[in-house]
C-alpha cells in the first residue's frame, strides 16, 4: 500500500520504490540519500507545520526576554510605583477590570446597545441638506478597519462621499458648500483605548474631572464643551456632544426610538428610563470603553507567551522602555497619558482638508491653550495611544507625519518644524534622543507590528436592526459596499 505524502510538502511521484537486491552498491547508496534528504523536508515542514523550532532561530530568546522584563520593570516602578503588570490590559469583557466612569458604570446591556448605535448611520437626522440625512454615523470618522480613526487625513462625516476600505477614498460631495461639510480643524483621534483617559480630544476640553477639574469658567455654554456639567469623565462627555456635533443629536426621534429592537436594547440598558441623546451617549462610552488592542504581540508577550513577539520588536520595545524615554509619556496599558507637550508639529492643512486648514480654528491650534485660556498652555497637545497607528498613517493633531518612522525620526532630531510655535514654549522633553540607525529600525519596528492588534473587527456589528448599512451610507458608499 502508498502511503501519500502529499501533506507533507512531497508529491507521490516522489516517493522512492523499492529497488531489487540485485541492484548496484552506488545505486543503493542514492537511494539511502533520497531517503535522507526527504527526512529533512519532512522534518523541517513538519516543525513548520506544528510551529516547533526545530533547528534554531526562533524569536524565544531569554536574554532578550529578560533585558525587556527588567525595563519593564523599571520603568513601571519609576512611572507607576508598580511591575509590568501596570502595562496590561485586561480583557474586553472583564468589565470589573476595564477603567470606568463610577456615574456610567458599563454593563452588558449598555455595550451592546452602544456598539450598535456607534455605527448607526439611522442616528443622523440633523442633516445640513436633504440628502445627507442617515448617511453618517460615529465609525464614519472613527471605524475599525483605520485602528477607530479617520482612514483619511480629515474625517468627514455628512458630506462625504465614498468611503474605501478604511475611509481613505472618502471625498467631499460637491452638493456641499465647504461650511456645510462635517469636518473638524484636527485630526480626528482615536476611539480605541479610551478607556484610558480622563479628558477626551487633543486638547483635553472633554471631562467634568482630573486635569480639567478648577477649568469651569471655560465650559461655555451653548458650547458643546457645557457638556461637562453633567459631570461625567471625558469619554462619556465626547460621546453625549458628539452626538450633537455631528448632527445625531436627535436620538429621540431618530430610528432608535421607531425601531422595536432599540427600544428594547434601550430598555435593558437603562430600565425604565426614557430614550434620550444622553443615554445614547452613555451607551456608546461604555461600548468605547472595551474598545481594547488587547491581542496584539506585546500584550500576549505580557501575558506569558514570550514568543509573541519577534527579536527586533523586543530590542525596540527595549528602547522604547529605556534609551528613548518615549515610557516618561507613552505609558500604562494604552502607552498614553493625561500630559500636554508642545512639540512644534505642523497643523491640520494641505491636500484632502476640507475649509480653511490651520486658519478654521485658531482655538484648535493653540492646543490645551485654546481650552484652558492659559498661554502657558498654548500649542500643547495630549499624549496619545500608541497601538494600531499604521491602520491609517497621518501623525500627529495636524496629521502630517506619514509614517512612524518620520515621527521617531522627528523627536529623534527634537527640531521643530511649527514656525508658528515659540521656541521657548517646546516641551523641556524635546531634546535629541541620540538613537542610532538600527535602535530607530527596531523601535519603529515595536510600535508598528508588536504593538498591532490585528483583529479589530471583532468589535463590529455584522448587521444593525435598523437595516441601515454600517458607518457610511451616502449613495456612493451603498454602491461601492453593496448595502
Amino acid at each position: 500500500m502508498m502511503i501519500s505524502t502529499a501533506k507533507h510538502g512531497l508529491r507521490d511521484s516522489e516517493v522512492v520504490s523499492a529497488e531489487p537486491e540485485s541492484a548496484p552498491l552506488f545505486f543503493s547508496f542514492r537511494r539511502s540519500m533520497q531517503l535522507t534528504q526527504r527526512l529533512a523536508v519532512f522534518l523541517v515542514m513538519a516543525g513548520l507545520l506544528v510551529g516547533c523550532d526545530l533547528f534554531g532561530g526562533g524569536d524565544d530568546d531569554p536574554e532578550l526576554d529578560e533585558q525587556l522584563e527588567t525595563a519593564l520593570n523599571d520603568a513601571a516602578q519609576t512611572v507607576h510605583n508598580s511591575n509590568m503588570e501596570a502595562f496590561n490590559m485586561p480583557a474586553s469583557d472583564d468589565f470589573a477590570s476595564i477603567p470606568q466612569d463610577p456615574n456610567n458604570p458599563v454593563t452588558q446591556a449598555k455595550v451592546t446597545l452602544g456598539q450598535l448605535l456607534y455605527h448607526e448611520t439611522g442616528l443622523l437626522n440633523q442633516n445640513k441638506l436633504p440628502q445627507g440625512a442617515g448617511t453618517a454615523s460615529c465609525a464614519s470618522c472613527h471605524n475599525a478597519a483605520a485602528g477607530f480613526q479617520a482612514g483619511r487625513i480629515q474625517g468627514v462625516g455628512e458630506g462625504g462621499l465614498g468611503f474605501g476600505t478604511r475611509g481613505e477614498a472618502r471625498v467631499n460631495d460637491p452638493m456641499y458648500p465647504i461650511d456645510s461639510l462635517d469636518v473638524q480643524p484636527i485630526r480626528s483621534p482615536t476611539a480605541m483605548n479610551g478607556a484610558y483617559q480622563i479628558v477626551n480630544l487633543w486638547n483635553g476640553q472633554f471631562g467634568a474631572t482630573g486635569p480639567n477639574t478648577g477649568t469651569q469658567s471655560q465650559w461655555g455654554e451653548g458650547t458643546p464643551i457645557f457638556n461637562n456639567f453633567k459631570g461625567f469623565e471625558g469619554l462619556e462627555t465626547q460621546a453625549i456632544a458628539g452626538l450633537t456635533v455631528h448632527r445625531m443629536g436627535n436620538v429621540p426621534e431618530s430610528v432608535a426610538a421607531t425601531n422595536a429592537t432599540y427600544m428594547n436594547l434601550f430598555e435593558q440598558a437603562f430600565p425604565g428610563e426614557a430614550i434620550s441623546t444622553d443615554n445614547a451617549g452613555l451607551a456608546i462610552a461604555a461600548y468605547e470603553r472595551t474598545l481594547l488592542s488587547n491581542q496584539a504581540p506585546f500584550q500576549r508577550w505580557l501575558d506569558g507567551d514570550k514568543e509573541a513577539m519577534t527579536e527586533a520588536e523586543k530590542r525596540g520595545a527595549i528602547v522604547f522602555f529605556t534609551k528613548a524615554r518615549c515610557v516618561d509619556c507613552h505609558n500604562g496599558p494604552a502607552l498614553s497619558s493625561m500630559t500636554f507637550y508642545a512639540l512644534g508639529m505642523n497643523n491640520l492643512d494641505g491636500p484632502g482638508v476640507y475649509g480653511d486648514g490651520p486658519n478654521a480654528a485658531e482655538g484648535a491650534n493653540l492646543g490645551r491653550g485654546g481650552f484652558t485660556g492659559n498661554p502657558d498652555d498654548n500649542y500643547k497637545f495630549k499624549t496619545p495611544q500608541l497601538y494600531n497607528l499604521t491602520d491609517s498613517p497621518f501623525f500627529g493633531h495636524g496629521g502630517n507625519f506619514r509614517s512612524v518612522r518620520e515621527v521617531v525620526e522627528y523627536k529623534n532630531t527634537a527640531i521643530a518644524q511649527n514656525s508658528s510655535v515659540p521656541s521657548g514654549q517646546l516641551a523641556a522633553e524635546f531634546q535629541p534622543l541620540d538613537l542610532n540607525d538600527d535602535e530607530i529600525s527596531d523601535l519603529v519596528t515595536f510600535i508598528e507590528s508588536g504593538l498591532y492588534d490585528n483583529n479589530l473587527d471583532r468589535y463590529v456589528p455584522a448587521s444593525l436592526p435598523s437595516g441601515n448599512c454600517l458607518v457610511v451610507a451616502d449613495t456612493q458608499s451603498r454602491a461601492q459596499l453593496g448595502c
